[in-house]
């Protein structure tokens, strides 16, 4: 099976892992002190969730929101109107040879969290767990 860029067959490597934490780490604490002078993003919290790293380092996918969880569009064009002074601060912090191109997404973690603890709370995913703790302690 051939790996694609995006190292889905394997896993992200440790480098990958490492360069994406960092990427996270230092646009949380641009955009946390202001240092990306827009006045859109400086009316916003943004939350970076997550970032994706390519196995060639040449693409970080940034999964973005802003607190609270409303105008997720308007962060992620804000963000992406500023892409560019956004990668001269990580070109800074990277001690890479290219900063990855950054692409942005809404971060929808949150609302799978919120949909998942919906479906368990259900009465009868409650009543089949039940049943589930009760056959195994009936085999104990």
């Amino acid at each position: 099976m051939a790996k694609n860029r995006f190292n889905d067959t394997a896993g992200p490597t440790q480098r990958q892992l490492r360069i994406a934490e960092l990427i996270r780490r230092t646009l949380s604490e641009a955009l946390m002190r202001g240092d990306v002078h827009d006045p859109d993003l400086g009316r916003m919290s943004i939350t970076i969730g997550e970032v994706r790293v390519t196995s060639d380092l040449s693409i970080a996918t940034v999964f973005a929101l802003p607190l609270g969880g409303k105008d997720g569009d308007l962060a992620i064009k804000a963000l992406a109107r500023n892409k560019g002074e956004l990668r001269r601060i990580l070109g800074k912090a990277l001690k890479i040879k290219h900063t990855p191109d950054l692409r942005f997404m809404v971060d929808e973690t949150f609302d799978q969290m919120d949909h998942t603890h919906r479906l368990l709370s259900q009465e009868a995913v409650q009543r089949d767990l039940k049943t589930k703790d009760d056959d195994g302690a009936e085999d104990a």
